[in-house]
């Protein structure tokens, strides 16, 4: 039934239910570029959009602390000299030189929970990263759905704007023969300004649709032989709200930052504690002072009397708590942006259904009759013109509907993290 429905808009030279690669077979083009499809063009994006690529180096970035937060203490070396530049003057004024080596020991597993906090971290900052990924695929897919429906809607334009003129010309033969009169066919010729204002604004709109979808995809100056293919008409999404949902718990990058948030506020807290312990410092000493030698050592431990990290033990406790309650907050977060995408393609798809179903078969039947009815003088021209108006609005309003229902999906697509469609 619906490839039946297909041919009827193709005969009548609507061309919406077709790919948008056929918009453009018929029209003349030097255009070399193979057209990309919505996932070719979401790659391109993943691997040459600038914002995302230096996104990129940030989490990069973050990364490498987790090399900072594992090294252990530097130890501390010195030498001592004294009286070297001076005469002996026996035992009582001997040259002296003193080596030491010291180090600190860190106590409480600091440079575990630094580890820890850091790969926390990172993980947080991938998943953050995740999340910029799925916007940037977001706008390339809405900005493709633009190119592909202004194309289209550009097609359109061109096969409208070619009908009427042809209908005008047939209206100057009338007026010549003395079967149509010169106010009609003025009327006639004034609705002709509208297909070609139709045919402005789309040629507008497709270039437009263009230069900011290659932004998107990296382009350094937009080309003009730049193209797309890709459907009009929207698929059904095959899966329950239910099932996005749980979708969305499983994948959204954003709900599993907040989760990660998490295990750095815990670990957080773990380091908190382990800085308030005291970490001595333990030194060896090798003196030399005329013929004598000496060896020694000290051991020095700071006492924690006042300073125990107490504020900072305090302060990581409550980040703590709060990082749960941002996990619960993204959590619901995740419902709501489902069902209120779900409700807003539900909606939108059973008005695109009507339109490619009833809509727009009945809108042609209507313009076929009045034409057909006009041009062996049955029907006035006023008839005709609103019968053409009408068609008009019907098939704008379908692309329209596609439009919101393609939009939808890819909302969809976002606040799942998946691709809804196959």
């Amino acid at each position: 039934m619906a490839k039946n429905k297909q041919r009827i808009v193709l005969a009548a030279a609507w061309a919406l239910l077709l790919p948008c690669a056929a918009f453009g077979q018929n029209q003349p083009s030097t255009s070399t570029a193979t057209p990309i499809t919505m996932q070719q063009a979401v790659d391109l994006a993943l691997a040459k959009n600038p914002t995302l690529l230096s996104a990129q180096q940030n989490l990069f970035s973050v990364k490498a602390q987790e090399i900072q937060a594992g090294v252990r203490a530097n130890p501390y070396f010195g030498v001592v000299g004294s009286n070297i530049t001076l005469p002996a003057e026996g035992a009582s004024n001997p040259y002296a030189y003193s080596v030491q080596v010291s180090r600190l020991f860190e106590r409480g597993e600091k440079r575990r929970w630094r580890l820890d906090s850091a790969r926390s971290t990172t993980a947080q900052t991938d998943a953050q990263y995740h999340n910029q990924e799925q916007q940037t695929i977001l706008a390339v897919r809405q900005a493709f759905t633009n190119f592909v429906l202004a194309k289209a809607a550009k097609k359109l334009a061109d096969d409208n704007l070619n009908d009427f003129k042809h209908e005008v010309d047939i209206g100057h033969e009338r007026l010549k023969a003395g079967d149509l009169a010169k106010l009609d066919y003025e009327r006639l010729d004034l609705q002709l300004a509208q297909f070609e204002s139709d045919e402005s604004t789309a040629i507008t709109n497709t270039q437009q649709a263009s230069s900011q979808l290659q932004i998107l995809l990296g382009y350094e100056k937009p080309r003009v032989d730049f193209d797309v293919i890709g459907d009009i008409v929207p698929p059904v999404v095959p899966s329950t709200m239910e099932e996005l949902e749980q979708k969305a718990l499983a994948a959204r990058p954003d709900y599993r930052a907040a989760k990660l948030g998490v295990a750095v506020a815990d670990a957080n807290v773990k380091l908190a504690y382990a800085n308030g312990t005291t970490d001595p410092t333990l030194e060896g000493e090798y003196d030399r002072s005329g013929t004598y030698n000496s060896a020694g050592f000290s051991l020095n431990i700071p006492l924690r009397i006042f300073d125990r990290n107490q504020g900072n033990k305090e302060t990581s406790k409550f980040l703590a708590q709060g990082s749960r309650f941002t996990e619960i907050a993204a959590r619901n977060q995740v419902f709501g942006d489902v069902d209120e995408a779900w409700a807003g393609y539900a909606n939108i798809k059973i008005l695109a259904d009507r339109y490619n179903a009833h809509y727009i078969e009945e809108a042609k039947d209507v313009l076929d009759i009045s034409k057909f009815s006009y041009e062996h003088g049955g029907l006035a021209l006023i008839d005709y013109l609103d019968a053409l108006r009408d068609s008009r609005s019907v098939t704008s309003d379908a692309l329209n509907a596609y439009a919101q229902t393609w939009m939808a999906i890819h909302q969809l697509s976002f606040v799942t993290a998946t691709d809804v469609v196959p």
